[in-house]
């Protein structure tokens, strides 16, 4: 292999939304020559940043698929992945982790730790993902990198240390002292790539000074050497000093903070000769996978490249050539027109098309080594599945995929849209584990989920562009349900006479509320033979089937004990049918003396958020019906716990972002059905009926 793994690095770029990120991707590009001109995002020139290559992304100015990207800085093959910074796109961030070694978090000098950094935060802690941050916007008015630093430490409970120190801030800002060879660094000029070193101007002499014994401090935790010569006030070697960054980084208990603006040029190289020198390659990380021959025990994949391959396929994309299909490889050698095993569909298959991505133009090779990412063409597979080569039965751990909390449904315009729909949802819901789709067997509607609105509102307009499918939206219906409120006794009999044999059938009967999991009981109280024997499943199918629809709203009703007490019969009319109908319109008429109630499903609701928003959350749960169960204080965090009518859940997360300030995230799951109130019981009832009226 002409690949030297130990100078790989695959780093991800995440950070809040509108920080900067792709703007940073675009000049790390140009700085490694990948690209000859610079485009802005929301450019002028109307080309769009080269990482934004979906049309959608171009227009709105935010990245929503991750591009996986290839460059080499100095010698250093980096694989740089621009993760999309909205909430709703979390899927997508969660799966560049898993397969990343370290990460840059960008943060606005201006906008500090704003609530997607800390979600993106949390992310990286739950994959134990190293990262260095990177203060962007320097030159904005307002910037103020230590506040930056001094959050990045309060909010995240992260050991941040600076790394430099900027020379002048918003229009005035020129470049950065380095802490490490304290010398100032200029980036003159719009498009050199050159640095221009030179000495620390007078002024900020003594600040230097004092910032880069807070950083000695802080790194001699991580090499007792350094350590003793700071002590002695000795002269300490770079290479020392790099060593023991590395060291802390690596260990997840430091956090080197870098500035600049990439939008001005400036700080971007010594960000990239950061993440060459702090950040680990694919050695330094423990990747783990289970053995499925052996009880899905945990086994550590050793980055040995004459061990049979071992890859994830982690992100899917429909190209004009068919699927494209990324991996990462965590062991072994994957070559072109080797046969690989999909775990999960028990599949062999050949790698055709092997190629290395740039953001959207790609380059084709014959083989990609150990933790290298790659892309394969034609492999028919879901996001999230191993492949595996030689005898190997391993599954890469899951990923961990949020369940989705907001649902609509579509309707197709016409049939040509219909098939077209059902097309771009096949595709969807393969590329994305958190969009999922049903057809609701109550109202036959297709009912779309996923993350948020936006979530959602992407997809549909992505349904329009790229199937140029036509479909209407609609508000999600609610599943309710019907019951009873107090016990009755009936008496019902059907009679029917045609010429010939007639049809007859008496019962007597009980209806009561059945209290408890099950949804329906029958019980067969007849003594002396009143009703046949034959016939009392007849009774107890025709109550099942009276239930499939309630007469308040046509859902189901449930929670109903039915018991026959008497009856009769006749010797030659009497049938398995005339039992079955009697039973139907004998429970019609007992359900409406029973007191029927609608029940509606109530959610368990979780919204963690920092403390400071408490009552902005207690507040929006109480104006949906809500009721508070739980709440707990982890430091600045905060967790509620509270059950809501699903009916009120609609539009949640926009409030809730807007009175959060976006810096809570709530998830949702059914918990039970209750009673809904009179007022609403009666405003449903009436236009369940002028629904009727209207033909539907």
């Amino acid at each position: 292999m002409s690949l030297d793994i130990s100078k790989m690095r695959n780093i991800g770029i995440s950070a809040h939304i509108d920080s900067g990120k792709t703007t940073l991707s675009e000049r790390i590009l140009f700085f490694c020559q990948k690209i000859h001109a610079i485009h802005e995002v929301r450019g002028k020139d109307g080309v769009g940043a080269t990482m934004d290559s979906m049309e959608l992304e171009k227009e709105r100015g935010i990245t929503i698929a991750s591009a996986a990207t290839n460059v080499e800085w100095k010698g250093h093959p980096i694989n740089i992945i621009d993760t999309p910074g909205h909430v709703d796109f979390t899927i997508e961030v969660e799966r560049a982790l898993r397969v990343l070694d370290g990460a840059i978090l960008v943060l606005c000098s201006v906008g500090g730790v704003q609530s997607q950094s800390i979600t993106v935060d949390r992310q990286l802690k739950r994959y134990g993902v190293p990262r260095v941050a990177f203060v962007n916007k320097s030159d904005r008015t307002g910037a103020n990198p230590y506040k930056v630093r001094d959050q990045l430490e309060e909010k995240l409970g992260l050991n941040a240390v600076m790394m430099q120190v900027p020379i002048g801030l918003e229009d005035k800002h020129e470049g950065v002292v380095d802490l490490v060879t304290m010398k100032a660094l200029y980036f003159d000029g719009d498009d050199t790539f050159a640095v221009r070193d030179a000495e620390i101007p007078a002024e900020l002499a003594q600040e230097a000074a004092e910032k880069r014994e807070l950083m000695l401090e802080a790194v001699s935790m991580f090499d007792d050497e350094l350590m003793e010569k700071v002590m002695e006030g000795e002269d300490v070697p770079e290479e020392l000093l790099h060593k023991a960054i590395r060291t802390g980084t690596l260990a997840n208990e430091l956090v080197p903070v870098y500035l600049g603006s990439a939008y001005k040029n400036k700080g971007v190289q010594p960000l990239l000769d950061a993440v060459m020198r702090y950040m680990p390659n694919p050695t330094d990380i423990e990747n783990r996978a289970l053995d499925l021959d052996n009880d899905e025990a945990e086994v550590v994949l050793p980055s040995d490249p004459d061990k049979p391959p071992v890859a994830l396929a982690f992100k899917l994309e429909d190209g004009q050539y068919g699927q494209l299909t990324y991996i990462r490889i965590y062991q072994g050698v994957i070559r072109k027109g080797a046969e690989l095993f999909n775990v999960r569909n028990r599949r062999k298959f050949k790698v055709g098309r092997l190629v290395r991505m740039h953001a959207n133009s790609m380059e084709d090779i014959s083989e990609a080594g150990t933790g290298d990412i790659v892309a394969l063409f034609g492999v028919d597979c879901a996001s999230g599945d191993t492949f595996c080569g030689g005898d190997l039965n391993y599954s890469m751990t899951s990923m961990f995929v949020p369940n989705p909390v907001i649902s609509l449904s579509v309707k197709p315009k016409d049939k040509a849209a219909s098939d077209k729909m059902a097309k771009a949802l096949n595709r969807f819901t393969k590329e994305d584990p958190t969009f999922r789709t049903y057809v609701d067997p109550e109202t036959n509607d297709t009912i779309i989920q996923g993350m948020g609105e936006l979530h959602l509102e992407v997809y549909i307009e992505r349904m329009r562009r790229e199937y140029k499918a036509e479909v209407e939206t609609g508000a999600p219906q609610v599943a309710y349900r019907e019951a009873i409120s107090k016990r009755v006794e009936w008496e019902y009999t059907h009679k029917k006479q045609t010429g010939g044999s007639g049809q007859y059938a008496k019962i007597n009967g009980i209806m009561e509320p059945l209290a408890g999991e099950e949804n329906y009981e029958f019980e067969n109280l007849v003594k002396g033979g009143n009703i046949p024997t034959e016939y009392i499943p007849s009774c107890d199918k025709g109550f099942q089937t009276a239930m499939e629809k309630g007469s308040l709203l046509g859902f189901p009703v449930v929670n109903v004990k039915m018991t026959v007490v008497d009856g009769s019969s006749h010797a030659v009319d009497s049938s398995d049918q005339a039992f079955q109908t009697a039973a139907l319109m004998g429970f019609r008429e007992a359900y409406k003396k029973a007191g029927p109630i609608i029940l509606e499903p109530i959610m368990k609701v979780v919204v963690e958020g920092p403390t400071e928003f408490q009552g902005n959350i207690f507040g929006s749960i109480n104006q949906r019906r809500g009721m508070i169960v739980a709440s707990q204080e982890e430091g600045v965090n905060s967790m509620v716990e509270a059950e809501v009518p699903l009916s009120e859940m609609f539009g949640y997360s926009t409030t809730l972002r807007s009175s959060t300030q976006g810096k809570a995230e709530f998830t949702m799951e059914f918990a039970k059905f209750a009673e809904v109130p009179q007022s609403i019981s009666e405003e449903l009832i009436k236009k369940a009926e002028e629904e009727k009226k209207a033909g539907k």
